[in-house]
């Protein structure tokens, strides 16, 4: 039995308070939690033997040149040979749950493909065994369980342990959706609002692929709070698209569930239109939506869930969560970057949306932040737009942003964290504004109507509603990506690589946007921090993904 005499901070895991929030006590010692922790792979266990984990800026550009040809080749990991690579372990495990006994704490789970152990305890058994303090917290927000600095793991568990999620269970993520002023009305009206668009009218004006409609695929949704209700789509896709629903299945991850809460201004206006953008978009895929607490917890495994769910297998993620990169911890934001490098070496694409409050993320502190997972060079960064039809047919579109109007502005800039990636070389990226200058990742990559004046015309709570957000964009990207692997019969993954290799240097690809800002940035010819490479047309980008043409 180790005696497990030293603790040393474990790497990234240091915390402060959140904002505004005051300490009220001491949590309840007797409060049983569950905790994730996250654990080296089997290729770091190996670079640690040989002393090769430097994690340099090369074998960076390594690992990102392999995952840009699997995916040009169309060549992802099975689970099998993904488990062989990148699984943790067996031996890693036995060492954590060593270290768990000793503490009292018992082991509620262990995933060697997701690389985790649960441990579930008291709040007194894991202040001792990760030597920390979690206090009560109140805030404006919501009351929530925390810590300050750092945790503590056995020096036995350096370089084998990699995060530790849980213990701390404030809200770390917000949904990037607004609603357009007025407020929803209590009666049902007739007549679409002057100016919004159903999603498949949207897709119809960015020349979405006709002769695709998922059939094959399944989208995984992430969702952070809210529900939907059956009846909810199935009337919506009846009476105001005239098709039929697409299949909805709700999965349960850390004990949250669909529960709608009745109020559509709220997180149920997320889940539909997720649900029912994406679902106009790809109607024949199946849509598996993960519902999961708000937390860095709950969110990591929701995310891990989708990944890693061998019964219903999604090709795509659609992700309309997330926080500016300084709200997140550096363990947090290197377990989740790793993560959704996961789901690219499994095929899957990772659509996600950039934020709703433009160039400072909504952060007070003088600087400009983007959000994160968008921020991750493994994700497709979704970024958002005003558009405008005419005569049934694409218009104009600028930059989304109602900031005057207290109507958000699209999220966009360069990354504090991740180093720019090879793809967006030739991107013309400028180094961030910020001090450091931090020559960093671009965000977003791709764009798409999001403005709530020109909004998406949905449904929820039994109530029609016009919503937008950049939480419109995920699904619409992750529909046409679903459509473009059945065409393809195969997945595309890291979709972000692929759109800036073989898309964007083709002309006719994309609208390119530019006119507008989002705060800070303004839009230009080419990428951009507000609208990335513009929005979509459609069947130009199947095509170019595909090498066959698209039924327009």
């Amino acid at each position: 039995m180790a005696n497990y005499t030293e603790h040393v901070p474990l790497k990234g895991s240091e915390r402060v308070a959140v904002s505004g929030a005051k300490p009220i006590g001491a949590a309840n010692p007797d409060e049983s939690l569950q905790v994730t922790v996250l654990l080296r792979s089997r290729s770091q266990a190996e670079d640690a033997k040989t002393n090769t984990n430097k994690a340099t800026v090369n074998e960076k550009a390594a690992v990102e040149s392999l995952l840009q040809k699997r995916a040009a080749d169309r060549q992802h990991l099975t689970p099998e040979q993904f488990l062989a690579q990148r699984g943790a372990l067996q031996e890693d495990i036995l060492k954590v749950e060593e270290f768990a006994h000793e503490y009292g704490l018992s082991i509620s789970d262990t995933n060697l493909a997701k690389g985790s152990v649960t441990l579930s305890g008291t709040v007194a058994q894991f202040g001792k065994a990760f030597n920390v303090e979690l206090l009560n917290y109140t805030h404006a927000e919501g009351s929530y369980r925390g810590r300050t600095g750092a945790i503590h793991i056995p020096a036995e568990l350096v370089g084998i342990v990699t995060a530790v999620l849980g213990l701390d269970n404030r809200p770390q993520a917000r949904p990037h959706f607004r609603t357009h002023r007025p407020a929803i009305t209590s009666h049902a009206r007739t007549t679409q609002p002057a100016g919004t668009f159903t999603p498949v009218q949207v897709a119809q004006l960015y020349d979405f692929p006709s002769g695709a409609n998922g059939t094959g695929q399944c989208i995984a949704i992430i969702e952070l709070g809210g529900g939907y209700k059956a009846r909810d789509i199935k009337t919506y896709f009846k009476n105001t698209l005239n098709m039929t629903a697409p299949k909805v299945v709700a999965i349960s991850v850390d004990n949250a569930h669909n529960k709608p809460t009745g109020d559509p201004n709220g997180p149920d206006g997320e889940v539909m239109l997720d649900i029912e953008v994406a679902g106009a978009v790809a109607p024949k895929s199946t849509l598996a939506v993960y519902f999961a607490p708000n937390t860095d917890q709950g969110f990591y495994n929701a995310i891990a869930a989708a990944v890693h769910d061998t019964r219903y297998n999604p090709s795509v993620i659609s992700i309309s969560w997330g926080g500016p990169e300084s709200s997140w911890s550096q363990q947090s934001l290197t377990a989740y970057n790793t993560l959704l490098e996961d789901a690219a070496t499994l095929g899957l694409t990772v659509c996600v949306a950039s934020g709703d409050n433009g160039s400072t993320d909504g952060v007070s502190d003088g600087l400009q932040h983007v959000d994160f997972p968008s921020s991750s060079p493994f994700a497709l960064a979704c970024g958002g737009t005003k558009l405008t039809s005419a005569n049934g047919k694409y218009g104009s579109e600028s930059v989304w942003n109602e900031m005057a109007a207290q109507e958000g502005a699209g999220g966009g800039g360069v990354s504090d964290v991740f180093p720019k990636p090879a793809y967006q070389t030739n991107s013309n990226v400028p180094a961030s504004v910020n001090p450091g200058h931090f020559v960093g990742r671009g965000v977003p990559d791709v764009s798409g109507n999001a403005d709530p004046q020109s909004g998406y015309d949905v449904f929820v709570d039994g109530l029609p509603s016009v919503i937008g957000g950049t939480s419109a964009v995920a699904p619409l990207w992750a529909g046409l990506t679903a459509c473009i692997n059945q065409m393809v019969g195969k997945r595309v993954g890291l979709l972000s690589s692929l759109i800036y290799a073989q898309a964007a240097p083709v002309p006719g690809t994309f609208h390119d946007i530019t006119t507008g800002n989002n705060g800070t940035f303004s839009a230009k010819p080419g990428w951009d921090p507000c609208t990335g490479l513009g929005s979509p047309i459609g069947s130009a980008i199947a095509s170019a993904l595909t090498g066959k043409a698209a039924a327009h």
